[in-house]
């Protein structure tokens, strides 16, 4: 049972992790096409955003390590 729980966290948090990554990414460069000015400081600001988003599935695989170990 501990490997299909492991199994199905991983798979949600790979999902969610993908659709936040495009929905930070497609706001960047729709923020860009408007003010191409600030494309530094929104590409700054996309890295941060993609890496509080990754930070999900990198929890997720701990928690699933977690429960595979007992």
């Amino acid at each position: 049972m501990g490997a299909i729980a492991a199994g199905i966290a991983m798979f949600g948090a790979a999902i969610g992790g993908g659709i936040g990554d495009a929905i930070v990414i497609a706001k960047m460069l729709e923020g860009m096409t408007r003010q191409p000015e600030l494309s530094g400081e929104l590409r700054s600001n996309m890295f941060i955003g993609v890496g509080l988003v990754e930070a999900m599935p990198i929890i997720a695989f701990v928690v699933a390590l977690l429960v595979m170990s007992k």
